[in-house]
């Protein structure tokens, strides 16, 4: 996978209407596909009334996730053309939905097809579009006798981080997947090797 991607600001929302029929576009950031899924489904709760809610994501993994569904529109015109945008954009962790409401007029494949594709156009430009660095989680641990030299070293580098004070300190990282492996050994080099690391999923 490259150093850098592209993908979505936040969320972004377009809406219009094509011969009757309302399409509502929605996009949002996805870092995994649990999260592209609850999006979907989020959505499709709160559109249950709609005639179609039509899925499609990108999100990065090994390899690249990419999924789509016609939600029962004619094969090939509507997720295929969804997802044809993210791929054209080329935007990964990224999912969308499009909402239609049947307005009594068929629209044909290809008017189904450019109606999908539009309001995924549409909700990418109004959500913006940015450039990421691919981004690792990690937990540092430490006795509350380091915490201090550790949240020192976090702060002066700049990065994400949440701190839970319990018994020990826990530290919970977000750092540029380049700067991982060198930020760990400061803290390490800094604590004389008192720091212990994990990942956060094996925190449960």
């Amino acid at each position: 996978m490259s150093e850098r991607y592209r993908t979505v600001a936040g969320r972004g929302q377009a809406r219009f209407e094509v011969r009757g029929s309302e399409f509502i576009g929605h996009v949002d950031a996805a870092a995994t596909v649990e999260a592209a899924e609850a999006f979907v489904a989020a959505v499709r709760e709160e559109y249950a009334d709609a005639t179609h809610n039509v899925p499609a994501y990108r999100v990065r993994a090994e390899p690249l996730r990419e999924y789509a569904d016609d939600d029962g529109e004619p094969g090939g015109s509507a997720g295929k053309p969804a997802l044809n945008v993210l791929q054209q954009e080329a935007v990964e962790n990224v999912v969308a939905v499009v909402t239609r409401y049947y307005g009594g007029t068929n629209l044909g494949v290809g008017g189904l097809a450019r109606s999908y594709s539009r309001a995924i156009k549409d909700a990418l430009d109004d959500a913006g579009v940015v450039e990421q660095r691919p981004h690792e989680r990690f937990v540092v641990t430490v006795a509350y006798d380091d915490s201090g030299t550790v949240r020192g070293i976090l702060e002066s580098t700049g990065v994400d981080f949440e701190a839970d004070y319990a018994e020990a300190v826990a530290f919970v990282v977000s750092v540029p997947e380049t700067e991982a492996a060198s930020l760990r050994d400061r803290i390490r080099s800094a604590t004389s090797g008192r720091a212990s690391f994990e990942t956060p999923d094996d925190r449960s």
